[in-house]
């Protein structure tokens, strides 16, 4: 393989779940979603936060898209979203037209999102409940346990590279070094891994996978 060298800008989207419906017109100013879970109910939601929300039910956007001006985008929407992290699916790209690299899908209606960079010599490992599904497609592979608050699809290539890494324990600053990825592209991926809950403190000693993820067909 061919190393990368330099940044290659990565992409943060952030799009709704497939089931959940958004009722802008409930009541006057409330804004309501309803899901596998039941109904969010968000009152006197900012009209950047509905903007927000009618562009992420037809599909993954960049926020910085949808809403104008940094203030209103922390203080107003990120809030409001952060609420319904159990509603959002989180999807990583990087921009160069090659499709996303993965995407993280709530299971739970307590499945909290929050990006973790892991310290570059902390050793971690995939989780020993985690497995690694096959799709019967043979497209991309899945990360998800029995007890997961999230899925983890692996569109790319890229992305599985820094899951396998994973399945012996391994620091990001070896994870970066052996593969052939910008850092911050390697970097990204620990985050959103680990905000999945699918990154786990190495076990110690670790001289092998021991029972690291089992790959299986769906």
């Amino acid at each position: 393989m061919r190393r990368t060298t330099g940044d290659a800008p990565t992409v943060h989207l952030w799009s709704l779940s497939e089931d959940v419906v958004v009722d802008q017109g409930a009541g006057g100013d409330a804004l309501l979603l309803t899901s596998r879970w039941g109904q969010d109910r968000l009152d006197r939601p900012s009209p950047a936060v509905r903007e927000a929300l009618r562009r992420m039910e037809l599909g993954p956007v960049l926020l910085g898209n949808a809403v104008s001006g940094t203030e209103e985008l922390r203080l107003l929407t990120l809030p409001a979203l952060t609420r319904l992290s159990h509603l959002v699916v989180r999807t990583l790209g990087v921009d160069d037209l090659k499709g996303p690299l993965l995407s993280v899908f709530p299971l739970s209606p307590a499945a909290p999102f929050v990006l973790i960079r892991q310290p570059g010599e902390r050793r971690v490992r995939l989780p020993r409940h985690v497995a690694l599904t096959v799709p019967e497609s043979g497209t991309g592979c899945v990360l998800e346990s029995v007890d997961s608050t999230h899925r983890v699809v692996l569109h790319r290539p890229e992305a599985a590279w820094v899951a396998m890494m994973l399945a012996w324990p391994t620091t990001l600053a070896a994870a970066s070094a052996a593969l052939p990825l910008p850092p911050n592209v390697t970097e990204d991926i620990f985050g959103y891994l680990s905000a999945a809950g699918m990154v786990a403190p190495a076990d110690e000693p670790a001289d092998g996978p021991a029972d690291g993820p089992a790959a299986r067909s769906a």
